[in-house]
């Protein structure tokens, strides 16, 4: 089954006056597929795996490769398994600017200093998620998406039970080897056990203290540990938003996973009916909002916002002279708190949406819209 992934307008409009494209994302995201995707219409490719020893002996002499393949579109997956190639390839492209690169890599531009410091100005960088639930609403519904997450081969599973297997062993797998890999020396079974924690925390105010506390380490430590996760691409970091108010606001991150199916497997639950029953439930349907939201509308910065009151809108989406709040919530008849109409004046809110997962579009007053996330995607923002 191939599925079409939703590429920006950028990556393909830009792609020949950029000397290095990279897309960045986690394991088994669709990197391959999407390099795939961008390159179909381009004869002149060369394409590398690293975690092929064949294909990494091929850079064993990286000078006498690239200048034999000049001219060519060169395309290097797992680049972060040789980060001394990117040295070489800042002088080559200078002097073949007729010479494209795509590199794939399944760490972000943080871990992979090298590149941002040896090619700035040089790279574009595209981060794949997992699938959005426009990719692939043709072919499953909304409640298996947010059950199985948008991994490839955890939606495309032929069932929940092989879903869930394979969404096992890509946890066991990221613990016990592609951290090493990414040069990480942490007990798997310490960073596991905070990763569990952080799926029951999912949704909340980072207190750093506490997770020290619960854990026997120290907070730096827990800090450094949440940081590997959010720089692999299983957590998302969403920073508060700060308004000039005499209110006191809440200052700390909160923390929120990148896939539901990664979430309920560390959870351990397999069904959408243990999911409906679990505390999980809503902060769960956050999760698929947000990372929709923030995936397909890149461009946009998002915040949350939050007083020391309670005051609280979960999604701040900031544009020019836009300010948008959205309030998400997982049932199909939302209520809506007092606090959530403060915020909106609080932020000098210029649009407003509840989403939930309703059938059809209705307003509230003030002009705030509650509508479906799928019609939200297709009708808001672009």
């Amino acid at each position: 089954m191939i599925i079409k992934r939703l590429l920006r307008e950028d990556i393909e409009a830009y792609f020949d006056d950029i000397p290095v494209t990279a897309i960045i994302g986690a394991r088994q995201v669709g990197k391959s597929t999407m390099a795939q995707q961008l390159l179909k219409k381009y004869d002149n490719v060369v394409y590398l795996d690293l975690e092929k020893r064949t294909d990494a002996q091929m850079l064993e002499d990286p000078e006498s490769f690239l200048t034999m393949n000049k001219s060519k579109i060169i395309c290097i997956d797992e680049i972060q398994l040789v980060p001394d190639l990117f040295p070489e390839l800042r002088g080559f492209i200078d002097e073949n600017p007729d010479t494209k690169f795509v590199i794939l890599g399944s760490s972000s531009p943080e871990l992979l200093r090298q590149s941002s410091e040896t090619l700035a100005g040089r790279i574009f960088y595209y981060e794949l998620s997992p699938f959005l639930f426009p990719e692939v609403s043709n072919i499953c519904n909304l409640q298996t998406y947010r059950l199985r997450g948008g991994f490839p081969l955890s939606l495309l599973a032929k069932d929940d039970k092989l879903a869930f297997l394979w969404l096992q062993n890509y946890i066991k797998t990221f613990l016990e080897r592609d951290l090493r890999r990414f040069g990480f020396n942490i007990a798997p079974e310490t960073i596991h056990r905070l990763w569990e924690m952080l799926a029951h925390l999912n949704g909340n105010v980072i207190n750093y203290s506490s997770l020290a506390n619960s854990m026997g380490l120290s907070q730096p430590t827990i800090k450094h540990y949440i940081d590997i996760l959010h720089h692999t691409y299983m957590l998302r970091i969403l920073q508060p938003y700060y308004v000039n108010i005499k209110k006191r606001l809440v200052k700390s991150p909160k923390l929120y996973f990148r896939d539901t199916g990664i979430l309920h497997t560390l959870l351990n639950l397999s069904s959408y009916e243990q999911i409906y029953n679990h505390p999980v439930f809503g902060s769960s349907w956050e999760v698929t909002v947000i990372e929709n939201i923030i995936n397909k509308f890149s461009d946009w910065k998002h915040f949350y916002y939050r007083t020391v009151k309670g005051m609280e809108i979960d999604l701040v989406l900031t544009k020019a002279n836009r300010i948008i709040g959205i309030e998400i919530k997982s049932s199909i008849t939302p209520t809506i708190s007092k606090g959530f109409w403060n915020a909106l004046d609080d932020i000098k809110a210029t649009e407003a949406f509840v989403i939930a997962p309703v059938k059809m579009p209705y307003p509230l007053r003030n002009n705030v819209i509650v509508c479906s996330l799928e019609y939200f995607l297709a009708n808001y923002l672009d």
